[in-house]
This record gives C-alpha cells, structure tokens and sequence, in this order.
C-alpha cells in the first residue's frame, strides 16, 4: 500500500525543520512548537505522526540507517563471496550514501545531538560487519566476533567523521579509493 503524499510531505517538512533547528541547539532543547512553526505545520498534524521531536528523529534515523544497510550491501550483491583483495572501489556505495545525507551526517557529528546516536550508528555497523563477516575466519584466528565486528565499525565511522571533520572536501570516489586502499593495507 502506498503512503499518501500528503503524509510524504510532512515528514519531509518536519525532517528538514529538524536539521536546520539541530544546527542551532542540541536535540533536548528543541521544543515541538519551533519545529511546527519552521516546518510550517500545526501540533495536531505534528501529533499524527510523533509523540515528541526524539521520535521524530528516531524514525528519521531508521529510515537513514536503513539506506546505510543497503549502501552497504550493494558490493555483496553480485557476490556469493567479496574478496577484499579484488574490491572494486566503484562498487562501494557508502560514501554516496553518506553523501547523499551529508546534512545528517554534520549534525550526527556534531556536538549538538546526544551521544546515544553515535552508539545506535555504532551499533548499526557492528550489525552490518557480523552479518557480512567470515565467521569461519574470526574463529579459526582465535578473534573475538564482537571485538573484530567493534574494531571494523569504529574504522568505517572514523573515516566517515574524518570526510566530516574535512568538510566533505574529498569525492566520493576518492573515499571509496582511501577505503580499498585502507582495507589492502590491513589485509597484508
């Protein structure tokens, strides 16, 4: 079943209220009332949708982390199998994905939102390297799963906040180069 339009709108209204608001002031401070009024809808049409702003970004944050999965994936696709040593920087597609909500991905990063998003965008790359991630391989290593899955998120978000930290100054094909490159390097 499709979603009405309609619907579509406001949540895209609210969403960017929300971003532009969240470069002013960290997400607690944020009241309902300045989000109606900057996404230029009333608190009863905010009310059919959230209870609060923190669910409003708590869906907006689903919806990324989603499209993170799927960025994510998408070298997988083609493969039973993906062979770092043969990975092809054309077939990574996160930075595009981080690209594609860099206005996100400024206020993730910034000192503005609770620390708790950095852990559920932690723990969303930690899901995505144990569900990726030869098994077989960690445990015939003698390595810990939760470790290594820990160690490969952290490095993946480090480089994420670095491109931030720069301003995004590099392309996304020049990350998705530095992450082969990076991965080459770990892998000898």
């Amino acid at each position: 079943m499709k979603t009405d339009l309609r619907i579509i709108k406001t949540k895209e209204s609210l969403r960017n209220a929300l971003l532009k608001l969240l470069e002013e002031k960290p997400l607690e401070q944020i009241s309902i009332s300045e989000l109606c009024r900057e996404a230029k809808i009333n608190r009863g049409t905010f009310y059919l949708h959230y209870d609060n702003v923190d669910a409003l970004f708590e869906e907006y944050f689903r919806d990324i982390t989603h499209d993170l999965d799927v960025s994510y994936m998408e070298p997988y696709r083609f493969a039973n199998e993906l062979n770092l040593a043969r990975l092809n920087p054309k077939t990574i597609r996160i930075f595009n994905h981080i690209d594609k909500y860099k206005a996100f991905y400024r206020i993730i990063f910034s000192r503005n939102v609770p620390m708790q998003y950095y852990h559920m965008l932690f723990e969303t790359m930690k899901a995505l390297f144990l569900r990726n991630s030869s098994i077989e391989e960690v445990e015939s290593n003698k390595i810990h799963q939760q470790l290594y899955a820990g160690y490969y998120a952290n490095a993946i978000i480090g480089m994420m906040m670095q491109w931030y930290m720069e301003d995004f100054q590099l392309s996304v094909e020049e990350m998705n180069t530095q992450l082969v490159r990076i991965i080459g390097l770990s892998k000898n």
